[in-house]
């Protein structure tokens, strides 16, 4: 039996930390930041954590 590959797109996009959960980028930070406001910015800026339900999906396109 082959041994799975990471899913490249998910090894860009999400990082695990010691404890197990994981942390992703927050969206809408890329371009049209004009119409945006500084304090959206900023928070936009932060990592957030990925949801519970999505946890198991997401950690085993890590191989986690």
């Amino acid at each position: 039996m082959p041994k799975m590959k990471t899913v490249s797109g998910a090894k860009k996009r999400f990082k695990l930390t010691g404890s197990g959960r994981v942390k992703r980028a927050k969206a809408y930070h890329n371009h049209i930041l004009e119409h945006k406001s500084s304090k959206r910015g900023r928070r936009l800026r932060q990592n957030g954590m990925v949801h519970a339900s999505d946890l198991r999906q997401i950690k085993r396109m890590l191989l986690a």
